[in-house]
């Protein structure tokens, strides 16, 4: 299985790897920075480079055998198995993807209590989803989000056990996307200090480290998509920090 080196650096913009498979599918390496699309997040694009070669990644998904398939265009020349090649991250659009993905965490925070049923995350606008017959006016949701993200609270993570979530099922913020399992654990993103955190929920997204590496948010729009669920779209409205 591919060594998914953003688990312990989301900030990794680029690593030295070997191919291990390249086929139709796409190119499977034995390491690699890239994020493949799960849970709302997108699969990373960018590039990978070898001696003589250098092939464009349009996506990134997951295969339950191999790992992380990075794809490329139909007709690319491959590297062959054991090639060293250099994976290279679309970075521009990997941060908003963090920036967004935390922000849409904050939501949740904003809204103790609710579940989530939805949700999307894109590099220049986001959605999110929730069980809620009657929501607040989405200048609320801006004002609020604005404030939690410039509090400057710091981004971190731990795991728990796969038992010790199934005795916490209140972790678990969304109806539509459960946490990733199999391996025996789950990890926690946690917003704020551990011990009075803001928010605290089973994720395997990528994450800023601060909130304020968010900058300025906007809710631009709500929609009605049933009696009780209400989606709201987000965008971010600063320059990247």
């Amino acid at each position: 299985m591919t060594d998914l080196l953003f688990r312990t650096d989301a900030y990794l913009r680029e690593a030295a790897a070997t191919v291990v498979a390249a086929d139709e599918a796409g190119i499977v390496l034995d390491r690699t920075p890239f994020y493949p699309r799960a849970g709302g997040q997108p699969g990373d694009t960018g590039r990978i480079r070898w001696d003589g070669g250098e092939v464009v990644i349009t996506d990134t998904i997951k295969d339950p055998e191999r790992g992380a398939i990075h794809v490329v265009a139909a007709g690319a020349h491959l590297p062959p198995p054991g090639t060293g090649i250099v994976s290279i991250l679309d970075w521009e659009r990997r941060l908003r993807h963090m920036r967004m993905h935390t922000t849409l965490h904050l939501l949740c925070s904003a809204m103790p209590g609710i579940y989530a049923t939805g949700n999307q995350i894109g590099a220049e606008k986001s959605r999110l989803d929730f069980d809620l017959p009657e929501p607040p006016a989405k200048e609320w949701f801006t004002e609020r989000l604005n404030e939690l993200i410039a509090g400057d609270h710091e981004v971190g993570e731990r795991w728990i056990t796969e038992a010790e979530l199934d005795a916490n099922p209140g972790l678990v913020r969304t109806l539509s996307v459960q946490p990733p399992r199999g391996t025996g654990r789950v990890r926690l993103v946690r917003i704020g200090p551990e011990e009075a955190p803001v928010d605290l929920q089973p994720c395997g997204g990528t994450h800023v480290r601060r909130t304020s590496e968010i900058g300025r948010v906007e809710v631009t729009k709500m929609e009605s998509k049933g009696r009780q669920n209400r989606r709201i779209h987000i965008v971010l409205a600063g320059d990247t920090p």
